[in-house]
């Protein structure tokens, strides 16, 4: 009798014990699943590149620059790239100007004769916006603030490329427009006589996020 019962309490251990065991596996499947599914993506700063093509005489010919340098002020982390985008807060130093001119007098022009008419000269800052699928930037330039709605195109997972239109009526910078002209009038001139700088400006910016 002490045999069969010392026999049924065993097997109820061992019953107890693979329960117990396939409980854990289970719990640490789903720790696993539940980490998986929130993986965080965040910013790579450094990696990130902004720059514009602007356009002269009548024909529209593209001048293309970029800027070397870009400080983040604030950043976020998020579930999806977009949402780990929304809300940084950048700056862009205008001295970082870089039109690779061959010749060396572009980019000292632009900072004497468009950015230097400009109020507030020495940066331009904004902040990164996304609702619902759109995204667009709040962008502060001559002392004004506007946004630039943003197409944009995921390059796998992790790299996302923005594009927008700077109209540079809408921050009163005419007079910078203006300035750039008269200083480049030759330069901007086309087959038709005609010198001309164009207001509208392309941006563009690549970002890398990293999860």
């Amino acid at each position: 009798m002490k045999k069969i019962a010392f026999t049924f309490v065993s097997a109820l251990l061992i019953v107890f014990s693979s329960c117990k065991e396939a409980k854990k596996g289970e719990e640490s499947k789903s720790v696993d699943a539940t980490s998986e599914a929130t993986e965080i993506y965040s910013l790579v700063q450094d990696s990130t590149k902004v720059s514009f093509t602007a356009y002269k005489t009548t024909d529209k010919v593209p001048v293309g620059g970029m800027f070397k340098k870009i400080n983040f002020t604030k950043t976020n982390s998020g579930e999806t790239a977009m949402e780990a985008l929304n809300g940084t807060e950048f700056s862009i130093p205008v001295s970082s100007l870089f039109t690779n001119d061959p010749t060396g007098t572009r980019d000292p022009k632009l900072l004497e004769f468009f950015f230097g008419v400009l109020k507030d000269t020495e940066l331009i800052s904004g902040v990164f916006k996304v609702e619902g699928d759109k995204s667009s930037m709040d962008v502060t330039l001559n002392g004004e603030t506007q946004n630039i709605p943003l197409a944009y195109e995921m390059n796998g997972d992790n790299k996302i490329v923005f594009n927008g239109v700077m109209e540079l009526e809408n921050w009163n910078a005419m007079n910078a427009v203006a300035s750039i002209n008269k200083a480049c009038e030759i330069l901007h001139t086309g087959k038709d006589g005609v010198s001309k700088t164009w207001s509208e400006v392309a941006v563009k910016a690549e970002v890398l996020l990293t999860k």
